[in-house]
């Protein structure tokens, strides 16, 4: 029972020298790596630099004693950063002590959020966000995300938060733009990219190893953050009007619950739950498909728990809301991190850091930050996925066009509610029309087929109707409307079999339905039976009375109605398409 809710007790006790060497390697290296990342992540959220890397210590910490991961690394990622930024922004002004404050209660009702569904084991709540709706989602925040730093990379101030004004503002300050932060914003993001796209393969070319390729690549970022920041120093180019980080407070975060206004916290729940929700989904998709590569396991209810602890460490810490990370977990990954204990690792690492290297901070150049957040938002913008929903599913690309169009121009909350929304009610829709088939027998089989679609032999007084979805509430009257109509077209009929191959449930409402198809079937001198029923199904309607009232018989297979209910002096015929 304990393991349960500490899964370190899992992996601790097998701990051993060369986990230890693995991971001691990969924390060292996560380190070095996502520092610039959690300062530019703090900065896109409009708080101070040194809150990323506050929300970089004690929630990883946390997540290591309750996370169900190996390899997912914790701390601030782009897409929360944006959603924080993005509700603080219409509560208080960046930079100001409210703000902060806000951004910890934030920080607090998430971890509440999240861990209440976790003892509520509600790891299911994922499901309803549906991949397209997902997808558009992250392709909006990362334009969003490049939008939002189009005048840190240029120098031109921007006032607005809204996307098209934002776009307006840019334009109009165009003509005075800063060229010095225009080299270096430009330079670093120029850098950056071709470091994503060609640094590994022109570093094997020069005669790295694979492991070396990649590791100097990702590392892309740190080289930019030294290179811009010594040559900040060393010209003076702060006093030449390039926006630069300024004094980082050094030494680790001060403890301490976030304050109390009701107010503030009522205006905080939803976007809370939002942002726990997107966190949640992100991490566990993440946990999921690396643990899969390594044949683990995580259980997303433990996920829920470990992340409410981690941002509840941060909310006590000076820290912003946290989550599983992209970038982050996949350099932990490749790194060669074993357990969570290379979180360990890449905390104290980062907390040394904080300790005594923060002062060293000081002339980083704001522009470097945005280059960096700039370039990891752009694989946000998935144009194939939404070129493939286009091609596959009108209907889910109706559903993923609305959640980027009311997150482009509204707001991230109206782009996700709308999104989830409109795919339940699509599904709603889609599932109150289910498919439905007469079949036939195959000549000379036992496999029954669609008659429009295949060659069959029928029988003028039997009907095989194959219902292909689950009776609920939603869907029972057309189904009795489908039976209704089949009846009314075949006045030979004599019997009517439901074939249930497809069907996983019956509620109460669909129970309510077959009984009145019965009763009027019955009534019109036809039988109805059931076939292909399977167990769990089978179990419920034994609970109830309808089998007892069925004029008919339930079915192992559909050849086994076929061969007790067509006779064989039955008028045989053969429709073939």
């Amino acid at each position: 029972m304990l393991k349960r809710y500490l899964p370190i007790l899992t992996w601790l006790p097998h701990y051993n020298r060369r986990l230890g060497s693995a991971d001691v390697l990969a924390g060292l290296i996560v380190t070095v790596m996502v520092i610039p990342q959690s300062l530019a992540y703090a900065v896109l959220a409009g708080l101070p630099a040194v809150v990323g890397l506050y929300a970089s210590l004690l929630p990883a910490v946390v997540y290591v004693l309750l996370g169900t991961s190996r390899t997912l690394a914790v701390g601030p990622v782009a897409i929360i950063a944006l959603m924080t930024g993005a509700v603080l922004a219409d509560i208080a002004t960046p930079g100001t002590a409210e703000y902060l404050q806000a951004a910890l209660i934030l920080s607090f009702l998430s971890g509440i959020m999240l861990l209440l569904m976790g003892m509520l084991r509600m790891g299911f709540i994922a499901n309803f966000l549906s991949h397209p709706v997902i997808g558009g989602f992250l392709s909006a925040a990362g334009v969003l995300i490049v939008a939002s730093q189009a005048g840190h990379l240029l120098g031109v101030e921007l006032n607005s938060r809204e996307l098209l004004p934002r776009l307006s503002e840019l334009a109009q300050g165009l003509p005075s733009l800063h060229l010095m932060t225009l080299t270096i914003g430009s330079g670093t993001f120029v850098f950056l990219l071709f470091m994503r796209r060609y640094g590994r393969s022109m570093l094997q070319r020069i005669g790295c190893s694979k492991s070396l390729a990649d590791l100097l690549t990702r590392a892309g970022p740190v080289f930019a953050v030294i290179v811009t920041t010594l040559a900040t120093w060393h010209f003076d180019l702060a006093s030449g009007g390039v926006a630069v980080i300024g004094s980082v407070p050094q030494g680790l975060p001060p403890l301490g619950l976030p304050g109390f206004d009701f107010s503030l916290w009522q205006a905080l729940l939803i976007p809370a739950l939002l942002i726990s929700i997107v966190g949640f989904v992100e991490s566990v998709s993440m946990g999921q498909m690396l643990a899969a590569r390594r044949r683990e396991r995580i259980s997303p209810n433990q996920e829920l728990i470990g992340l409410g602890g981690a941002n509840l460490a941060a909310a006590i810490t000076s820290g912003m809301p946290v989550s599983g990370g992209l970038t982050r977990t996949v350099i932990n990954y490749d790194a060669g991190a074993q357990t969570p204990m290379a979180g360990l690792v890449a905390a104290i690492g980062i907390g040394t850091a904080t300790l005594f290297f923060t002062p060293l901070l000081a002339y980083l150049p704001i522009a470097t930050l945005a280059a960096t957040i700039t370039v990891s938002s752009l694989t946000l913008i998935d144009i194939g996925m939404i070129r493939q929903t286009w091609r596959y599913s009108r209907s889910d690309f109706s559903a993923m066009a609305i959640t980027i169009l009311l997150t482009l121009v509204d707001s991230i909350e109206a782009g996700i509610v709308s999104g989830v929304v409109l795919s339940i009610g699509l599904f709603l829709y889609r599932t109150s029309r289910p498919h439905s088939a007469l079949v036939g027998r195959i000549p000379d089989s036992e496999h029954f087929r669609n008659i429009e679609r295949h060659a069959t032999e029928t029988v003028s007084h039997l009907a095989l109707l194959r219902i292909d979805e689950s009776l609920y509430f939603a869907n029972a009257r057309y189904l009795e409307d489908t039976v209704y109509d089949l009846v009314a077209s075949r006045p030979e009929l004599e019997h009517v079999v439901l074939i249930c191959s497809a069907v996983n449930l019956i509620d109460a409402s669909a129970l309510e339905s077959l009984d009145a198809i019965n009763a009027r079937l019955r009534d019109s001198g036809v039988t109805l039976h059931l076939a292909e029923v399977k167990g769990p199904v089978m179990d419920r309607l034994k609970h109830s009375d309808f089998l007892d009232d069925m004029t008919g018989r339930v079915f192992l297979s559909t050849y086994a109605a076929w061969r007790e209910l067509a006779q064989a002096t039955a008028d045989l015929s053969t429709d073939r398409i």
